[in-house]
């Protein structure tokens, strides 16, 4: 008989129980303009700013539909701005605002508050080694997805 293996089952929980900190952390820092499924977005954007719209759909792997909505709701808190192509109106850049800026720094004090509950007693090359094989499954995944198409 063949061994179960729980790794999706374990990836699922593990998104679970970290969605869940990283929300009570961001509770604990005052930081109630912005979600941790919006910074989903918004993260991608402090790598890169004014990135087109595809670019940041393919970043985030959200639906168009989903992506479209949060930035509807990030445009409305004064985060986000879009802006259209002079060359091609149908092109839409995604841009932060200043106000983003201010909240950005605290952002990314949560996000290493949770990185560091996320690799307690990970040594740097056990890290390495795990981002590596999550990568890998990425790729495995959206090869996949990617056949039926």
């Amino acid at each position: 008989m063949e061994k179960l293996r729980e790794g999706g089952f374990l990836i699922t929980k593990i998104r679970e129980l970290s969605q869940l900190i990283f929300n009570n952390l961001l509770k604990e820092n005052k930081i109630d303009e912005i979600s941790a499924a919006q910074g989903r977005v918004i993260f991608p954007l402090w790598h890169q700013d004014n990135i087109s719209f595809q670019d940041l759909k393919k970043k985030t792997m959200l639906s168009k539909a989903t992506l479209s909505y949060m930035l509807d709701k990030l445009e409305e808190a004064g985060h986000i701005e879009r802006v259209r192509s002079k060359i091609d109106k149908r092109t839409i850049t995604i841009k932060l605002t200043k106000k983003n800026e201010a909240l950005q720094e605290k952002f990314l004090q949560v996000s290493n508050e949770m990185k560091d509950i996320f690799y307690k007693d990970f040594s740097e090359k056990e890290i390495d080694e795990f981002e590596g094989y999550l990568r890998r499954q990425l790729k495995n995944l959206t090869e996949f997805s990617k056949k039926d198409k």
